[in-house]
């Protein structure tokens, strides 16, 4: 059994299973990461498809069970502290999954460690996140989450999952999402839009000259790029703009409005 100390929901509606199935297009070959496989609604279908299949599970009751089916990789273990770079020993891989909804976030950032080696992921989600990480400028939902993940990837929302599809429900509604990664993604220092876009987003109902404004006097940086806006009103290209901007020698480097 399970154990309830890991909170999982295991997924049991056959309509939502084979959707997911479905948008994956699962081929003989492929390489596919699964994290979380619990009970096995993706695994079995993943796995008749003649894929390739490398199961990544910290419960290690479920991950008895999992060493005992042939044809399956199993690494048990905390998906944080899994080197998918090494995992992918040179290949590129896709990633399938019902990730845990109170870390799904560090997962997402932990795998655009391995971006380069990823194929495209299929995750289910918690819909307010799903939702956050699919929304566009000007909205609430808008946020760093947004910006890190859509400088990296295409992003498809598929569909949404009611709580009735699993056992026990949760008490939110999922989502499902494809991610592919850019082919040509803009080169930046990911460090420093990650430090630029959380001091924009750290007092969001203010203008930027009163947080990122602050921070470019702070660390002696500047740029032509306009601080009299909110965070949530500037676009993923121009928070990426402004990262290679700040990060060019200073001869290259305009002051900020």
């Amino acid at each position: 059994m399970p154990r309830k100390r890991f909170g999982q929901h295991f997924l049991v509606d056959n309509s939502v299973i084979d959707a997911i199935v479905r948008a994956i297009d699962p081929m003989p070959g492929d390489h596919i990461v699964e994290i979380g496989p619990g009970r096995g609604a993706l695994t079995g279908p993943l796995h008749a498809s003649g894929a390739r299949l490398t199961l990544i599970e910290l419960d290690r009751d479920l991950a008895a069970h999992w060493q005992r089916v042939p044809g399956l990789e199993l690494v048990q273990a905390d998906v944080l502290r899994v080197d998918f770079a090494s995992l992918a020993a040179g290949r590129r891989f896709r990633v399938a999954g019902n990730l845990p909804y109170n870390i799904s976030t560090p997962i997402l950032f932990h795998l655009l460690e391995a971006v380069p080696y990823v194929i495209d992921q299929h995750v289910m989600l918690q819909k307010e996140v799903v939702d956050r990480i699919a929304a566009a400028p000007g909205g609430r939902e808008y946020g760093r989450l947004s910006v890190m993940l859509q400088w990296r990837y295409e992003i498809e929302r598929l569909f949404d999952v009611p709580a009735a599809s699993f056992d026990p429900p949760p008490r939110v509604t999922s989502g499902v999402l494809r991610m592919v990664p850019r082919a040509d993604p803009p080169v930046v220092d990911a460090a420093l839009l990650s430090q630029i876009v959380t001091v924009a987003f750290s007092q969001r109902r203010k203008l930027l000259r009163h947080t990122l404004g602050r921070w470019l006097e702070q660390t002696g940086r500047s740029a032509a790029f306009d601080l009299r806006r909110r965070a949530e009103e500037v676009a993923v290209d121009e928070y990426v703009a402004l990262a290679q901007t700040v990060a060019a020698p200073p001869s290259a480097k305009q002051p900020a409005r």
